[in-house]
């Protein structure tokens, strides 16, 4: 009997009959809440996936939109193992040694960079002045290590009056501006000039910043050096940005520069504070050539 019930359950299926779909696969995240618990979605913890916030239906997972691992991820997995510092300690990579080698790099390349790069100084300089007639330097005061001031070097890029249309244009702003509490960024600034549009697509207004390097107000790499109305709304947080040498390249600057908000901007920051090394510097100051370059989040 149950040889003739099992030849006749193989004929129905070789006549063509199938078997019951199997149940669709599940999603098991791994650090899911135990069963029975309650309070944050047990999808909240489940890499790269996010529910939609819907509650009339079931989760539908979506892709994260972010990069794996944050925005730094990617940029430091691409450093050698052997130029990221083993400890933060470490002399050798955040400590007297890694300090005298910075500043033995900034003095070098600064003076070298100065000299090579006078032609072209000399041409910018004649572009702005032909341009309107105004100085051909633009001064500030920025905001350097451990918040000391400095005053701050620059092709003026804007009209001479740039700083008393300054709070007029912020007024005006609206969808064009990155909305920024503590950063002020127009990708179309009525006060830049033609010859300043096009300083600005390849940072070149900002080469007399080498003057500041040379000077020892800055690095060659480090963080951008804010203005003081902007750290005077600092949180704790953003303070720390300032425990290390202000510079000309950062993180942020190979990696979006202005696309990036301030918030984003700051991790990048901190990131490179706690992993500098030499061979970071280095690898930054080789990413910045076809950054620049590129023109890419240039405002």
């Amino acid at each position: 009997m149950g040889s003739n019930a099992a030849n006749t359950n193989g004929r129905s299926l070789s006549h063509g009959a199938s078997a019951p779909p199997p149940p669709p696969p599940t999603l098991q995240p791994t650090d899911a809440a135990p069963p029975g618990a309650t309070g944050a979605s047990p999808l909240a913890g489940s890499p790269g996936l996010t529910p939609t916030p819907d509650p009339g239906r079931a989760p539908v997972l979506m892709p994260d939109p972010r990069p794996p691992g944050g925005l730094v991820k990617p940029i430091l997995d691409e450093l050698p193992v052997a130029i990221l510092p083993e400890s933060f300690d470490d002399p050798f990579v955040n400590g007297g040694v890694y300090l005298a080698f910075k500043r033995a790099m900034d003095l070098v390349l600064g003076v070298a960079l100065l000299l090579l790069l006078a032609p072209l100084f000399a041409l910018i300089a004649l572009a702005i002045k032909l341009e309107d007639g105004g100085p051909v330097f633009f001064f500030q005061t920025r905001v350097g290590k451990d918040g000391r001031e400095f005053r701050f070097w620059k092709f003026r890029s804007m009209v001479v009056d740039a700083e008393a249309r300054r709070a007029a244009v912020k007024a005006s702003a609206q969808a064009d501006a990155v909305h920024d509490p503590l950063r002020f960024k127009l990708s179309a600034d009525p006060r830049v000039t033609r010859v300043g549009r096009a300083l600005r697509r390849f940072s070149l207004d900002e080469l007399p910043q080498l003057w500041n390097v040379v000077a020892g107000d800055m690095s060659l790499v480090g963080p951008r050096p804010p203005i003081p109305e902007e750290v005077a709304q600092y949180e704790p947080r953003h303070r720390r940005r300032l425990e290390v040498e202000q510079g000309i390249t950062c993180l942020w600057q190979v990696s979006g520069r202005n696309l990036l908000s301030f918030e984003q901007q700051v991790d990048l920051d901190l990131q490179y504070a706690r992993r500098r090394s030499i061979g970071m510097d280095v690898m930054l100051l080789v990413r910045t050539i076809p950054a620049v370059l590129s023109g890419r989040g240039a405002c």
